[in-house]
């Protein structure tokens, strides 16, 4: 038995252990399934998501006005005070008797219900005002998406820009290595001088800290794109993408027409505007008439007992008419803020669209910049690529000093930096101007 339990115990360690191995398995992440894993576990998305439900149970809400209220209600009274009857005396002369009389029975039951049948339209206005707002809070969902995204593309091209940086100071760091290599084989023959084998020394010795920055930023890089995601930081991921160039000619027309037609951002105010538009009539019905239904049943005893028959009852219905006089002006000063509203959005549509404009002008504007700056640095990186081979050949012949490779190395090394840099604003650039035009990921993924 003792055998069996051990035998138990040790399957169970196993299989939990297995468990644990299989959670921290590592994650293979592209750009599309960071943006699918966003979409479904970022909290600041999942916020808007709550709002959208929010927003569709005020509309039950509202609907639920148009529908009759029923409720009960039960009472026992612990203690009152009798009325007190005074009947004159039958014989001449004597004082009038008092008699106690008890008209509220002990207990009692009630059903009340109430259904409005003529509001003005004050709840038929207060239901759309609610169908609006969720549709401007859906819009603003769109908003939180389209933010998402360009947030996580920023954050995905950020880990591969690092990647490219650590490639780079790789890089430089193995040819200042061979470069000392080749200086102290010179030196070794009598060819090259100690200052020129201590400089290069001083060279590796410097690029190395780079390196390790550069593979630190990597880290920090997964790590800000895991928060990003709403992952945990101990999952282990492989990222795999390429900052790649492709060309890209944008209309500017095309492209604003497309912004002002797409940006949730104006959606919103164009459904807020129509649910202050519904205010207005709000406010307006407020003194007009209303009419409404309403009726008691009750029933009342003054013992609890439901096996005898001491239980009465009665029913009432009412009709009830409302018709507002006066109530000190607060109807045209409602109506007043409610137009006030109106036209506050109205002029901030028109500020917003102005707004929108210029941030498609700046997109459209620093992708120019980044695209003219990448293909000038891709130049710049095969001449210094050219220069390093030069200045490598004439110091081995002699006709060049180790200072010169040194320069040329770090030429080389600033080159590719810029030229990683470039291409990173390039694609970070798109992503904004894709932004800025309201443009869904589903249309974005069939534009790449």
């Amino acid at each position: 038995m003792k055998k069996f339990a051990s035998l138990i115990l040790c399957i169970s360690l196993v299989l939990w252990s297995g468990k644990i191995s299989f959670g921290q398995e590592k994650l293979t992440l592209t750009l599309e399934k960071s943006i699918q894993m966003a979409l479904s576990q970022n909290p600041r998305y999942l916020a808007s998501e709550e709002r959208v439900e929010a927003a569709q149970s005020r509309v039950r809400e509202a609907a639920a006005q148009f529908f009759p209220s029923l409720n009960i209600q039960g009472t026992n009274t612990l203690d009152e005070k009798l009325f007190q009857l005074e009947f004159p005396s039958i014989v001449p002369g004597q004082p009038p008797r008092k008699v106690s009389v008890d008209f509220t029975r002990d207990y009692q039951f009630a059903f009340a219900f109430s259904l409005p049948l003529f509001t003005s339209g004050r709840l038929t206005s207060g239901f759309k005002r609610a169908k609006y707002n969720l549709h401007s809070t859906q819009e603003r969902r769109e908003q939180s998406e389209q933010q998402t995204v360009c947030r996580i593309k920023k954050a995905f091209y950020g880990y591969l820009l690092a990647k490219e940086f650590v490639g780079v100071a790789k890089e430089a760091v193995e040819v200042a290595e061979e470069h000392h290599k080749n200086v102290r084989n010179l030196h070794e023959v009598g060819m090259a001088s100690r200052f020129d084998l201590l400089r290069s020394e001083v060279q590796v010795a410097n690029l190395k800290p780079q390196y390790i920055k550069a593979k630190n930023n990597l880290k920090v890089a997964a790590l800000r794109l895991k928060t990003l995601l709403g992952m945990d930081l101990s999952q282990p991921v492989e990222i795999k993408g390429k900052l790649s160039y492709e060309p890209y000619k944008p209309d500017l027309e095309k492209c604003v027409s497309q912004a002002l037609q797409n940006r949730p951002e104006l959606g919103q105010l164009k459904f807020q505007k129509k649910s202050a538009g519904e205010m207005v009539k709000i406010a307006r019905a407020s003194h007009l008439p209303t009419v409404s239904v309403s009726g008691n049943y009750n029933f009342w005893a003054d013992q609890f007992n439901f096996k005898e028959d001491n239980w009465q009852s009665y029913y009432t219905f009412n009709m009830v008419l409302t018709i507002p006089i006066f109530n000190g002006f607060a109807t045209s000063a409602k109506v007043a803020q409610s137009r006030a509203r109106l036209r506050e959005l109205e002029w901030t549509q028109r500020g917003l669209e102005d707004q929108i404009r210029l941030e498609v002008r700046q997109a459209l504007l620093k992708l120019e910049e980044a695209k003219e700056s990448l293909l000038s640095q891709k130049k710049n990186v095969q001449q210094a690529q050219e220069s390093l081979r030069i200045a490598e050949l004439n110091y081995s012949e002699g006709m060049a000093t180790t200072l010169d490779v040194s320069s040329a190395q770090s030429a080389l090394t600033q080159a590719k930096t810029n030229c990683s840099q470039a291409l990173y604003d390039y694609m970070v650039s798109r992503a904004e101007l894709e932004k800025a035009m309201g443009m869904e990921w589903e249309k974005q993924s069939e534009q790449e």
